[in-house]
């Protein structure tokens, strides 16, 4: 490639140029880095973004092609987040069989924003996970739906009565200001609060192909960082508030499906009502 004239300019391979360009980018971009987030995070969110699977979103770019390209995917996405400037795609929509007849929907984000999602999904674990109830189970480490069933089958031999909640709905209608003031109880960190909030307005792509803004509620399940949103949501409007109200209350809850134990009808209705009502 000719870059120049006799003039003192020289002819360099293309190869060479490029290389030249990106090493300089790369210096100029470190430098402009505003959000504390580092390669080796995005790194090792692509791990176990791989080891779960799943297939791709609006872009239909796989988890095989991000594996065989990771510079040309993960470089990208590192550079985006540490500077502030990562936006994620549509969320795609696709329903699948909830029986009875009935279909659940399901999001589906990018490959690429799955990772990013795992990169802060990831660090606020690290920050609730210590905070939550005992009687939570649901997407937790070191927590599991046997653990919850088995709790259950023991307070069932102690109580007469339960109250069996399954929230309608929840992911699809949960308030977006009311998470994100549940988050922010917990962190003020800026590049947590800024990409959280984002993900909440990303848009959904439904399966006819139409977008569909969020409109201040909702987020789709089948998402990285759904399962700790809604933990963190559901731990102040509910657990908390519970054991706070009613400590002698004993329940378990697995996501957004709850079993309250009472000892007799007359404490069954009365909590049932005031659940209601808190919801």
């Amino acid at each position: 490639m000719k870059v120049g004239t006799s003039e003192g300019l020289h002819i360099i391979s293309s190869r060479l140029y490029n290389n030249l360009k990106l090493d300089l980018r790369m210096i100029f971009e470190n430098e402009q880095k505003t959000q504390p987030i580092t390669k080796l995070q995005v790194m090792e969110a692509f791990k176990r973004v791989k080891a779960n699977g799943g297939s791709a979103g609006v872009d239909n770019i796989s988890i095989e092609q991000v594996d065989k390209s990771k510079r040309k995917y993960l470089y990208p996405l590192w550079n985006r987040m540490a500077s502030g400037s990562y936006f994620p795609k549509a969320v795609r929509q696709t329903l699948i069989p909830k029986g009875k007849g009935k279909m659940r929907a399901l999001g589906i984000p990018t490959v690429v924003d799955r990772v990013a999602q795992q990169v802060i999904a990831t660090e606020l674990e690290r920050i609730v996970d210590k905070t939550f109830s005992d009687n939570s189970f649901g997407y937790r480490a070191k927590k599991s739906a046997h653990q919850a069933v088995e709790q259950c089958r023991i307070n069932c031999m102690k109580y007469s009565w339960v109250i069996d909640i399954d929230i309608k709905g929840f992911f699809d209608n949960i308030d977006h200001e009311l998470l994100m003031q549940a988050v922010q109880w917990h962190t003020d960190s800026k590049h947590i609060l800024l990409y959280c909030n984002r993900w909440l307005e990303a848009p959904i792509q439904l399966p006819d192909g139409t977008i569909k803004e969020p409109q201040g509620k909702g987020t789709p399940q089948g998402g990285v960082i759904s399962p700790v949103l809604a933990n963190i949501f559901l731990d102040v409007v509910f657990d908390k508030w519970i054991e706070k109200r009613n400590p002698e209350v004993v329940f378990e809850r697995y996501a957004d499906d709850i079993v309250v134990h009472c000892h007799h009808i007359k404490e069954a209705l009365r909590l049932l009502e005031a659940i209601k009502e808190r919801f």
